[in-house]
C-alpha cells in the first residue's frame, strides 16, 4: 500500500494507483513506497534491469529517480498545474548485480514555477549508488 500526504489531489491518487506510476515503472518493476512533495520513497528489483554486463544499467537508475521526481512535483503542482521534466542529471558512484534498490527523493526547491529534487539510490546495504538531480517546470494545465 502506497503511503501519500493528507489532502492530495484525489484524481492524481487515483491515477497513481490505477497506473502503478505508469507504464514504464510498472515494466521496470518499480514499487512506490511512499509519496509526497517534500519526500517519496520507491523500491526496484536489479533483476529484469541489468546491461549487458550484468550490472544495474545507469538508464534504470536515472529511470528510477526521474519517475519520483516527477510524481513528487506532480503532488507539488496541485490539481490545477502540470509538472514537466526541464533537467536532470545522475552520478553513479557504485555498481550492484542483484537485490533491491530503494530510491530516496527529497525537495531541494518547492516554489510557484519550479520544483527540484535530489534523488539518492542505493543498494540493500545502504551504500550510495547513484545521486540524481531533477528540475521540473510547474504550468498551467492544458485545456
Amino acid at each position: 500500500m502506497i503511503e501519500f500526504p493528507e489532502g492530495m489531489d484525489p484524481e492524481l491518487v487515483k491515477r497513481l494507483i490505477e497506473t502503478e506510476g505508469g507504464e514504464l515503472a510498472r515494466k521496470m518493476g518499480i514499487q512506490l513506497v511512499s509519496l509526497g512533495a517534500e519526500l517519496s520513497v520507491a523500491r526496484m528489483p536489479v533483476e529484469g534491469n541489468r546491461q549487458v554486463v550484468g550490472l544495474l544499467h545507469g538508464g534504470a537508475h536515472v529511470v528510477l529517480a526521474e519517475s519520483l521526481g516527477s510524481m513528487s512535483s506532480a503532488i507539488h503542482a496541485g490539481p490545477d498545474k502540470i509538472a514537466v521534466g526541464i533537467e536532470i542529471n545522475a552520478t553513479h558512484s557504485l555498481s550492484v548485480t542483484e537485490g533491491m534498490v530503494e530510491a530516496t527523493c527529497e525537495a531541494l526547491v518547492l516554489g510557484r514555477t519550479l520544483a527540484t529534487h535530489q534523488i539518492t539510490i542505493r543498494d540493500e546495504e545502504g551504500r550510495r549508488l547513484s545521486t540524481v538531480r531533477m528540475t521540473n517546470y510547474i504550468k498551467d494545465r492544458p485545456a
